[in-house]
């Protein structure tokens, strides 16, 4: 509240409360900044001993200034071309599966509830090998069949299952992200009153519009935090693509580290850089939401 809001109106006696309300702010105030300060003291002594433990073991600071813009310069922008392009797909195949899941369609409820329990039943990694080196084998299989009975459309339809190392990265981390999304983006859409949902139906709106113009812009509101810290984890699990040769931050970091042998190095400039990107994100994320609330205040 601002302090003029709490003013007596003009030519009127002062409010005996309105200076204790001054204070009680004042004094608040003053508490937030000192817990603001002993916070950042405390991680002043953290960061000393971190540089004291990497100072003892002969820790190569000018070898990582020296390589650390080209890592980051080339790791740095694959990982957040990959994480931006799967966190959109998994968006959508999120809304999606929670149609599915609120559906009362059967077949709508089954492929969706499998498609959860599938990819969020199983370890991301082996859903990359799946990906990347099992589908080329099914490709191979129908290029074999279409040229067994003359049909050279299935080897053209063979071909889309090889797949090159992003493409198989982008398409596993928007299959599993976008499980786990499903049951957020279906508990944002539960959360809204079904008063509204009856209020829409009874002005003529269809169910889509009814989704698309009354739930929908409701429920993103309230679940952009959990979004936000979905794309947080992406950034992260990014790293798992290193293993098909995508040079982002982790496979630079590991390339470097096997060249010179400076493992420590290179190790804690890509976590110190993943680091970055979360702080950043974390922003982000925090005003978008903050843009998003001012929507509904009054």
């Amino acid at each position: 509240m601002a302090v003029e809001a709490l003013s007596p109106p003009v030519g009127q006696p002062p409010d005996p409360d309105y200076q204790m309300g001054l204070d009680l702010m004042a004094f608040q105030q003053k508490q937030r900044r000192i817990l603001s300060i002993k916070i950042a003291v405390v991680w002043l002594v953290l960061l000393g001993f971190v540089i004291s433990f990497l100072l003892f073991i002969e820790f190569d600071f000018a070898y990582v200034v020296e390589n650390a813009w080209f890592i980051i310069k080339e790791g740095a922008k694959w990982t957040i071309i990959i994480s931006v392009v799967s966190i959109f797909f998994a968006t959508i195949l999120a809304l999606l599966g929670a149609l599915g899941r609120l559906s009362k369609n059967s077949i709508a409820l089954g492929i969706s509830g499998f498609y959860v329990s599938l990819f969020r039943g199983t370890p991301l990694l082996i859903q990359i090998y799946v990906i990347y080196l099992g589908l080329p084998q099914v490709g191979k299989s129908l290029a074999l069949l279409g040229a067994s009975l003359g049909l050279p459309f299935l080897s053209t339809v063979g071909d889309w299952f090889i797949l090159t190392p992003i493409q198989s990265g982008v398409l596993a981390l928007s299959l599993n992200y976008g499980a786990y999304m499903t049951e957020i983006f279906r508990a944002g859409l539960q959360s809204i009153h079904h008063g509204q949902n009856e209020a829409a139906v009874s002005l003529g709106l269809s169910r889509w519009q009814t989704i698309r113009r009354v739930i929908l812009p409701q429920a993103v509101r309230i679940i952009i935090p959990d979004i936000g810290n979905q794309f947080i984890a992406m950034q992260k699990d990014s790293s798992l693509v290193s293993i098909m040769g995508v040079w982002e931050l982790t496979y630079m970091a590991n390339r470097m580290a096997r060249k010179d042998i400076k493992f420590m190095e290179m190790f804690l400039l890509a976590a110190a850089a993943y680091w970055v990107l979360t702080i950043i994100s974390s922003w982000l994320e925090g005003l978008l939401e903050k843009r998003l609330s001012h929507a509904y205040e009054r």
